[in-house]
């Protein structure tokens, strides 16, 4: 039998730390569409935190700004446009 002198040794693998999506000097308003694009689903969705990575004092400024931009007709509510193949 083979039996290896170190059996539960870890992978050496390399980490890229990811960026974080929101540098410290964006400012989180309606007007930044750049930014707040980043956020939404294909569907119009507001994204989860767990999903880019954002701490709960941005995701609260990003949800309203996403709210105000939506009100402002500058983003949709929703976006349902669903291809019918025949």
């Amino acid at each position: 039998m083979n039996k290896s002198k170190r059996p539960f040794t870890k992978s050496k693998r390399s980490f890229r730390r990811r960026l974080p999506p929101i540098q410290s000097g964006d400012r989180i308003d309606y007007r930044n569409m750049s930014l707040i694009s980043r956020f939404i689903s294909e569907q119009g969705k507001i994204l989860s935190r767990r999903v880019y990575r954002v701490t709960l004092k941005q995701q609260r400024l990003i949800t309203i700004a996403i709210k105000q931009a939506r009100i402002l007709s500058l983003l949709p509510f929703l976006n349902n446009q669903k291809q019918f193949e025949r």
